[in-house]
């Protein structure tokens, strides 16, 4: 995971910070200035960590120092890392998905169109095919016909089988009938790609919560995950939709993807804390494999670089 977090994400914070916060150790020792914090705060916050994020990391960076804990440029690097990976960790291992006691493993996967929600789909059923699951995917993203077609493409390209319904047609009616198939078929995992329509259109999160229901009449207890799929370039916009997604259902997680180019990783950080839910996994680029577990460590060294 490092290399490929580190080389391909390219966030390189620490470089920042210490160009426009500190430009020599002299500010170490003198203590952290008034300048030197707002300077601090703002490079975070452009780095869309969030006010609240940023403005904790920086004030307990400055009381580090203040205390004479932090001496050295290597002190307060490292310090910002184990502080970032504090807030970064969530309880259980990230890459576990949960397997249902009996019947088939549902797995809903939620987001707003244009974050990678049908691609993760894939990429996770590829994931857990490796795992050794019989994996069945769900095309319920009837709005779209056009996210029909890709999740079909990518069963085949995969080699996995996919229900799917008719464009316009009833998104629940397509989960149940893929419970009902991968019962039939002898697969062990069902998942399911639903409508993505922008957060503020009418109905969608009424729709939504209609699929919960009708997956936990077919099938009780299921949903057994929700993952929530947020694209992690766009800053404070992904913590708004997940907050509107919380509403409508119970995610048991993020995926946050599009990290493969991106300059502002703090959004991560940003969208642990805002939302409390736990990073699952990361979406690194756009091939079968570009999708690993959350190390909430790695990640955090590797954005102090």
């Amino acid at each position: 995971m490092a290399n490929r977090v580190g080389d391909r994400a390219k966030q390189g914070i620490w470089t920042r910070i210490k160009r426009l916060a500190m430009t020599d150790v002299s500010a170490l020792m003198r203590g952290l200035n008034a300048s030197d914090l707002e300077a601090l705060e703002r490079l975070l916050i452009e780095a869309d960590f969030g006010v609240s994020t940023a403005v904790e990391l920086t004030e307990a960076l400055e009381g580090e120092v203040r205390a004479g804990r932090l001496k050295t440029e290597p002190d307060l690097r490292r310090e910002l890392a184990t502080r970032l990976a504090a807030m970064l960790e969530s309880p259980g291992d990230p890459g576990v998905i949960a397997r249902a006691p009996e019947g088939p493993t549902v797995i809903l996967v939620v987001g707003v169109n244009g974050v990678g929600k049908t691609t993760s789909v894939a990429k996770l059923g590829r994931r857990l095919t490796r795992e050794g699951r019989r994996v069945l995917l769900a095309a319920a993203d009837t709005y779209r016909a056009g996210a029909i077609a890709q999740l079909q493409e990518w069963a085949a390209r995969l080699q996995l089988d996919c229900v799917a319904g008719a464009p316009g047609g009833d998104p629940a009616a397509v989960a149940f009938d893929a419970i009902g198939a991968a019962s039939s078929r002898g697969a062990d995992t069902v998942i399911i790609d639903t409508a993505g329509r922008l957060h503020t259109q009418e109905g969608l999160m009424e729709e939504l919560g209609k699929v919960v229901r009708v997956i936990g009449r077919k099938l009780p207890g299921a949903p057994h995950e929700t993952l929530l799929v947020l694209d992690g370039t766009v800053g404070q916009n992904a913590v708004q939709q997940g907050r509107l997604f919380g509403r409508a259902v119970t995610p048991t997680g993020l995926i946050v993807t599009k990290l493969d180019g991106s300059a502002r990783g703090g959004a991560v950080a940003a969208l642990r804390r805002e939302l409390g839910l736990p990073i699952r996994f990361l979406g690194l680029g756009e091939q079968p494999d570009d999708l690993i577990p959350f190390d909430a460590q790695q990640f955090a060294e590797n954005l102090v670089v």
